[in-house]
């Protein structure tokens, strides 16, 4: 992987952790029943995960068809079902402890992880729900988990409104709950500020793309 990307001065010497989830997240209530978590810093120590991520996931490119052309997705992908090792183990942590925190409100466990990597800022991702799996009449939840570079989540109602801006930085967790998928929609838009890679990594029930 040869994408350039500078540790922070402050990140690079940490050994990789989690804080406690309870009593810290922060919830927004949107419209329709839809919510959105987050916690800055959830993971601490976050540049020797990026690190790994970037030097030994076997990242793809992919295309799909636009119109009357085919195109190349602007972003590198990879996609982890249930019964594969994650490709650090802060991250098994991450998804065990995401579903134990959420329990109460999640109808599985989470099972995947997908990670999407944005090398600059011409990578993006557009507007859209998570909804592939599960149809538009049910309910799931998405988990993020950010390193890397500060890339806004943008969120907007499916039936129209003013967008939110999310802020999502080095070791951010956002959470998308209730009917977010459904009835909001989301996107990392592309920049043409000077930014480093970065790497999500969504943690969702078996099912949902």
């Amino acid at each position: 992987m040869t994408t350039s990307y500078q540790p922070s001065m402050f990140d690079v010497d940490e050994v990789p952790a989690l804080c406690d989830l309870a009593g810290r997240i922060e919830r927004t209530d949107l419209t329709d029943g839809a919510w959105v978590d987050r916690l800055p810093g959830w993971l601490s120590g976050s540049d020797p995960v990026l690190q790994t991520l970037l030097d030994e996931v076997p990242w793809r490119a992919e295309k799909r068809p636009m119109y009357d052309r085919v195109v190349d997705v602007p972003r590198l992908l990879r996609w982890y079902g249930p019964d594969a090792p994650l490709p650090h183990p802060i991250l098994a942590q991450a998804r065990q402890m995401l579903t134990d925190h959420y329990r109460p409100e999640l109808h599985e466990p989470f099972l995947t992880a997908g990670l999407c990597l944005y090398r600059d800022g011409r990578d993006s991702v557009a507007w859209h729900g998570d909804t592939i799996g599960r149809g538009s009449h049910s309910d799931t939840m998405v988990a993020i988990l950010s390193v890397g570079a500060d890339r806004p989540l943008m969120l907007r109602p499916r039936s129209g409104g003013e967008s939110l801006r999310i802020p999502v930085g080095h070791g951010d967790l956002v959470v998308m709950g209730g009917s977010c998928q459904r009835t909001w929609e989301h996107a990392i838009p592309k920049t043409a500020r000077p930014v480093g890679p970065r790497v999500s990594i969504q943690f969702r029930p078996a099912g949902v793309a």
